[in-house]
């Protein structure tokens, strides 16, 4: 349901760059082309297909279910024209700005902001992830000026986002509205709304989808609709500006869900060794 935390089969996992596993392999080909990919195994790695059970399992928080429309309008999510309810552990980029004086990275070390979350720019301004917890009590430090988040005007179109179309000036703060897919609904297909249901036509429900001088075909006949088969859902994370989500490769479907994350059973800090990696206080915490 709506806001709960959910495990799934990475969506875009179908076929991967081995070298880049991580990474969407779609994304890789729109930023360097399928012929360079595919041409350069020495920094891609060899490109393979897999099935669904065979993917990187990501898990993100559950935003929108079948039926639900979402929308972003600077940094607030509406689902259904109401605001999302407000997560505690809910980041966004901010820039700290210091009196010209740098940030004891103890301190930083106490608000738990790891190594490689720490953008310096000068010792004057900085990036960091942060809660509004940890927004306030940067502001309470002697030596910062400013603590403000890095918010996205609407119409700062960006391409990796989904539906990756020039007819969406969409970027990570601001997209939508648009309604989640729901299985035995029908929509009207023309090819402003395409891109939205490509994926799920071709590649999820197993159809052969082609265009033909403006026209659209599935299996072979010209289609002007569509009724999709399963149901599908919107995944975000909650390091908002630094998360692979549905934001870049689009609806999850039903089948790639593995389940509903009830608690942590092993927490790491990547930024210790051997024991001192181990949070322990994070250990059996429930998830919510």
């Amino acid at each position: 349901k709506n806001n709960d935390i959910v495990v799934f089969h990475f969506p875009e996992g179908d076929t991967v760059a081995l070298y880049l596993q991580n990474q969407s392999y779609y994304q890789l080909e729109r930023s360097y082309g399928r012929q360079r990919i595919w041409d350069d195994p020495g920094n891609f790695g060899k490109v393979v297909a897999r099935p669904v059970d065979k993917r990187e399992n990501y898990i993100k928080r559950c935003i929108g279910i079948p039926g639900d429309e979402v929308q972003m309008i600077k940094g607030e999510l509406l689902v259904n024209k109401k605001p999302v309810e407000h997560f505690a552990g809910v980041q966004y980029n901010y820039m700290v700005t210091t009196n010209g004086t740098a940030i004891n990275p103890k301190a930083l070390d106490r608000l738990k902001i790891s190594n490689a979350d720490r953008t310096s720019y000068s010792s004057e301004r900085y990036i960091f992830p942060l809660t509004e917890a940890n927004a306030e009590e940067l502001k309470k430090f002697n030596n910062v000026i400013l603590v403000e988040k890095l918010i996205k005007d609407p119409g700062e179109a960006d391409e990796s986002i989904f539906p990756s179309d020039e007819n969406f000036n969409w970027d990570v703060d601001n997209f939508g509205p648009f309604t989640i897919p729901a299985k035995g609904e029908t929509v009207t297909l023309t090819s402003e709304d395409l891109p939205f249901y490509r994926r799920i036509i071709d590649v999820y429900e197993g159809n052969d989808l082609k265009i033909e001088n403006g026209l659209i075909y599935i299996n072979g006949e010209k289609a002007a609709s569509y009724t999709f088969k399963m149901d599908y859902y919107w995944m975000m994370g909650d390091n908002r500006h630094n998360s692979a989500d549905s934001r870049f490769w689009g609806f999850v479907p039903e089948d790639h869900i593995v389940g509903k994350a009830s608690f942590i059973w092993l927490s790491l800090d990547k930024d210790k060794s051997f024991l001192n990696k181990i949070r322990f206080g994070r250990m059996f915490r429930s998830i919510h």
